[in-house]
């Protein structure tokens, strides 16, 4: 039995690739019931494909007429669809907004795209990378003398896409409780990686931030607020930004009387001390400075490999990650204190053929 906030929600996603599918995770480990439109003959979710837990699958040939009216009575079930195709896609398909709210006044018609659906890139090609580097977070991350640095795919596909779109889903299914209508939601990475960027485009505005990489406050040009490596090769992270976890910082590594570290603020000498406290946490290894400042208000963490970080104590504690299928696997986020979330079943489907999905939404017929 499912639970979650979005116990009840129908979810129908079409089959695609990065933001989509996360969103649709999260939607699931919400509550939802996704069902998601696999391509006839393609292939099925790998069982280590975390992001495609939680559904069930049909698959359905959506150049085949019949296919296409399973389809469509299925959006007329549905409180939301989530797809990430090209603009106009969709439409060639008569599976757009239009035609599908038409059957479904209620229904959030949500579509996740890079580029957005309008503007002169909105045809082009592209990727989490090419995404953020229009919207000026790219620019602003890495080291000062190398190129901006890739931050995974966190922070245009995932940030910027998915849980923007997720979160304008949720927003827009509580309008139509109170409206009777659905909408379309243009979820674009840019717009989202964007919006991400917020707090960082109001500190160059006040002229605390520079475009200058590895030179501000929370990008690794302050000593206090930086990634270090310790004596076995392995790194530490520092973000002492308050005077008073400074001062406990400069207590733990022993320069709370080097007149250098008195002005936590001087900027210009900002390189120098950095260059100091690298020699000091050098002469530890990261289990050494762990013992020494993990749980205390330096505000310290050890930087865990994916292999590791299952086994922290504070994850193990609050169970950060879980065994589904015998796989580990981070645990649904948020959580609620009535209406727990939780990954309702494994990658690749959970046996269900097309016929009991479609007889639990209410849908006659069969896919071709």
């Amino acid at each position: 039995m499912a639970s979650g906030p979005l116990n009840g929600v129908k979810v129908l996603e079409f089959a695609g690739i990065g933001p989509g599918p996360f969103c649709c995770m999260l939607l699931s480990d919400m509550g939802a019931d996704v069902v998601r439109v696999d391509r006839k003959g393609g292939r099925a979710a790998f069982k280590t494909d975390i992001p495609a837990r939680g559904r069930r699958h049909i698959a359905l040939d959506l150049k085949d007429a019949n296919d296409v009216a399973v389809a469509l009575a299925m959006m007329e079930k549905a409180d939301v669809v989530i797809e990430g195709f090209r603009p106009g896609v969709m439409e060639r398909l008569g599976l757009g907004p239009d035609e599908a709210l038409k059957r479904n006044p209620k229904l959030i018609y949500g579509r996740m795209t890079g580029w957005g659906q309008t503007g002169p890139l909105a045809e082009a090609a592209g990727h989490d990378l090419n995404y953020i580097a229009i919207s000026g977070a790219l620019h602003a991350m890495g080291r000062k003398n190398d190129a901006p640095a890739p931050p995974l795919n966190l922070v245009g596909d995932y940030g910027g896409g998915s849980l923007y779109l997720a979160m304008g889903v949720c927003a827009a299914l509580f309008e139509a409780q109170r409206s009777g209508q659905g909408q379309v939601i243009d979820a674009a990475i840019t717009d989202g990686a964007a919006s991400l960027m917020s707090v960082i485009y109001g500190l160059r505005a006040s002229r605390i931030w520079t475009d200058e990489r590895d030179n501000n406050l929370l990008d690794g040009g302050a000593h206090f607020y930086d990634v270090y490596e310790t004596s076995d090769g392995k790194f530490v992270s520092i973000g002492s930004l308050e005077p008073q976890f400074y001062a406990l910082l400069l207590e733990k590594t022993g320069l709370k009387d080097d007149p250098a570290f008195a002005m936590q603020m001087n900027k210009p000498e900002w390189p120098a001390m950095s260059e100091k406290l690298a020699g000091v946490i050098k002469t530890k290894t990261r289990d050494e400075w762990t013992a020494l400042m993990e749980g205390t208000d330096v505000c310290f963490a050890p930087v865990l490999s994916m292999a590791e970080a299952p086994d922290h104590p504070h994850n193990v504690a609050r169970q950060t990650f879980v065994e589904v299928g015998g796989l580990k696997q981070p645990a649904p986020a948020p959580r609620f204190s009535r209406t727990p979330g939780a990954v309702q079943h494994p990658p690749g489907g959970n046996g269900d053929e097309p016929p009991k999905i479609l007889a639990d939404w209410g849908v006659s017929g069969a896919p071709t």
